[in-house]
């Protein structure tokens, strides 16, 4: 964690090639989306695609990301696209 404090890498995304996706969910407390943050900096990134998922019963905002079944679909997309 420390070693992420302060760093920003935003003025180099438009250097990553890689097929990227980014995906948020809509209760995300340390990342919220109505900050537009993660939205933004996401098209900076040349093969990025940002993802909002909407508040489900699945959710549980930040701690989303640890429950892969909720976004194993956008997953296997990037992969898919990847492949290309």
């Amino acid at each position: 964690m420390r070693a992420s404090k302060g760093y920003d890498a935003s003025p180099q995304l438009d250097r990553i090639v890689a097929q990227v996706m980014f995906v948020n969910f809509a209760n995300d407390f340390i990342n919220p989306p109505e900050l537009g943050i993660a939205e933004q900096e996401s098209r900076k990134v040349k093969n990025g695609r940002f993802v909002l998922m909407p508040i489900a019963e699945q959710t549980s905002g930040h701690g989303t990301h640890t429950g892969a079944a909720v976004w194993q679909g956008y997953l296997k997309e990037l992969l898919q696209q990847s492949q290309h």
